[in-house]
């Protein structure tokens, strides 16, 4: 009996050994993908000419931070105004955020926390927006913002990130929401709570992980958008970071060590704020298994 045992564990363990295995490889060669363009772009950074990815070599002979330092301190005459467009999109991207925060939460707490007849439907088709294709709704929105008087205005990118990001953010905090059990509300409004009460004291703290989800999607939305930006800003004043490396590409005797430095700094902010509230995104997630 005890024979027949051992050798029903042992091809167990096998298989798991196997599988540990054969996850453990395709990590690793999925980790390797992901950053195999960061290498070539650190490559080309640290170029001196910043062509070492069109020569095939894997690491440059004279490696140099001189890009970066050009970035940094602005030296490169594409780059005089770095810091300037880098506030630019900055602005940008917590504005969008903060706002898209702000409506999806509230627009998600009355659909689904008010018991709003036919809430669903209205969440559903606000994604309809999803369907037209954001090169169709340039020119409309661009004459909106005219009638407006908000060309050249960074609050009219802000509209227009706001526009794509609210109507996922509120599937999102919707289908969060189911989550939290409805006998909440109803406890704080016998309290005598108001809705206002109830939505900052109870649905907010516990929406902190949806919120941070949607809240870093709606900036990796603005930090990597470009379209709206080229057409509704044209001052030098109002330019991003996004229009400024678009521009490389207008000058082919351009260096690219510098736009491939300027990028990478670039992605910094994004990825800082990612590891800032990855825990409450992963608070999130362990909540939603334990209600499942």
């Amino acid at each position: 009996m005890s024979v027949a045992l051992a050798r029903g564990r042992t091809p167990r363990r096998l298989r798991r050994l196997v599988s540990d295995a054969g996850a453990v490889v395709l990590a690793v060669v999925l980790l390797i993908w992901w950053l195999l363009p960061v290498y070539n772009m650190m490559l080309i950074a640290l170029d001196p000419e910043g062509d070492t990815e069109f020569t095939g070599d894997i690491w440059p002979s004279a490696p140099t931070l001189e890009a970066f330092r050009g970035v940094l301190f602005q030296r490169y005459w594409y780059l005089q105004d770095f810091w300037r467009q880098l506030g630019n999109s900055f602005f940008i991207g917590i504005m969008t955020m903060a706002l898209t925060v702000l409506i999806g939460s509230l627009a998600s707490f009355a659909l689904g926390r008010m018991r709003l007849g036919k809430g669903g439907v209205i969440s559903t088709a606000a994604l309809l927006l999803y369907m037209v294709p954001a090169y169709f709704l340039v020119i409309p929105f661009y004459l909106l913002m005219h009638r407006y008087g908000l060309i050249d205005s960074l609050w009219a990118v802000i509209a227009a990130d706001v526009t794509f990001a609210v109507p996922y953010a509120v599937l999102i905090l919707q289908w969060y929401g189911r989550l939290i059990p409805l006998e909440l509300d109803e406890a704080a409004r016998i309290d005598g709570a108001t809705p206002g009460q109830v939505y900052v004291q109870i649905y907010l703290p516990l929406m902190a992980p949806a919120l941070a989800a949607v809240g870093t999607y709606a900036l990796l939305t603005a930090w990597n958008e470009y379209l709206y930006q080229f057409i509704l800003l044209s001052s030098p004043r109002n330019k991003t970071v996004a229009i400024t490396l678009a521009t490389f590409f207008d000058n082919e005797d351009t260096p690219w060590n510098y736009p491939v430095a300027a990028s990478l700094i670039y992605a910094l902010p994004p990825i800082a704020l990612f590891f800032a509230v990855r825990r409450y995104i992963a608070a999130g997630l362990t909540l939603g298994g334990v209600k499942g």
